[in-house]
């Protein structure tokens, strides 16, 4: 149940920026985004930690439940519909898998969700096997592999914000590209430095631009794909959130597949990327074309 509470609030968030903004204000929008997605998987355990300080496991629930209740009030008091009344669908649930369907044939839509779906796999393949690559095979205690984690997630938020300025002067599909460029170099040199064991100083550099490339990719991605759905809003949020987690979800075993080393998230995580660039320059460039 908090899953599919907690997709409706990521669906929702990118449909309400999509009625209210586009351009560049958009992508800053979903650069901010970033910002929090970035922030929060670096505070959460640390505050974790310091709750549990002072009450036990099942305290965590607790503050969890009025954190809800916190959202809920603010949302019903000061959150009010975004998309104006002429532009409203009707239909219920079928008027949305038709819309649902009508995105799926959209070329450039797909390339786009796609494209940075499977860099968001890249993600969560890193996240799914760095604790085992860091405290396990180079032997980092919990704390300086929070103390790494923490660093890469802040490269994310950076990247972000640089990737929001820049798509002022260039425009957002240059730095989907230039994005992507560097989603692919980074991530050889990943595979290069896991492939010859080397140093953790070695491979923390090109992990740190790999994890980076996210906040590039995905603001940019998803406001290119976003500007040009206007009332289809909802639908095409959905379908990119579902496009993150069903592809991220896959990959994450795959990083096991090659036993215990460092050169299966490496591998996995360029493989995710590789799909990524080809997507792009197959469904969103000959579209453009």
């Amino acid at each position: 149940m908090q899953g599919l509470a907690g997709a409706g609030g990521a669906v929702i968030s990118r449909a309400i920026a999509r009625d209210l903004y586009s351009g560049h204000e958009l992508t800053r929008f979903f650069a901010l985004l970033m910002l929090v997605n970035g922030l929060a998987p670096i505070i959460a355990p640390v505050l974790g930690g310091a709750l549990l300080q002072f009450m036990d496991w099942r305290g965590i629930f607790g503050v969890l439940a009025a954190i809800a209740v916190l959202l809920f009030t603010l949302a019903s008091l000061k959150l009010d519909e975004s998309l104006p009344a002429e532009r409203r669908s009707q239909g219920g649930i079928f008027a949305m898998l038709r819309s649902l369907g009508g995105l799926l044939t959209q070329r450039q839509f797909m390339g786009l969700c796609l494209t940075q779906g499977f860099v968001m796999a890249g993600m969560f393949a890193y996240i799914g096997a760095s604790p085992f690559v860091l405290q396990q095979i180079y032997g980092l205690s919990p704390q300086m592999f929070s103390l790494c984690f923490a660093i890469n997630g802040v490269g994310l938020i950076i990247s972000a914000q640089i990737a929001s300025r820049l798509s002022i002067h260039f425009g957002e599909r240059k730095v989907l590209k230039g994005g992507l460029t560097l989603a692919a170099v980074s991530s050889l040199l990943l595979l290069l430095a896991a492939s010859l064991h080397a140093p953790l100083a070695l491979l923390m550099v090109p992990l740190f631009f790999s994890v980076a490339v996210i906040g590039i990719v995905g603001p940019t991605a998803s406001s290119l794909a976003m500007q040009s759905q206007g009332d289809k809003a909802g639908s095409a949020s959905a379908l990119i959130g579902v496009s993150m987690f069903a592809l991220g979800a896959c990959s994450v075993p795959l990083t096991g597949l090659g036993g215990t080393s460092s050169v299966s998230m490496a591998l996995t995580i360029v493989g995710c990327y590789a799909v990524a660039i080809t997507l792009f320059k197959l469904l969103v460039r000959k579209a453009q074309a």
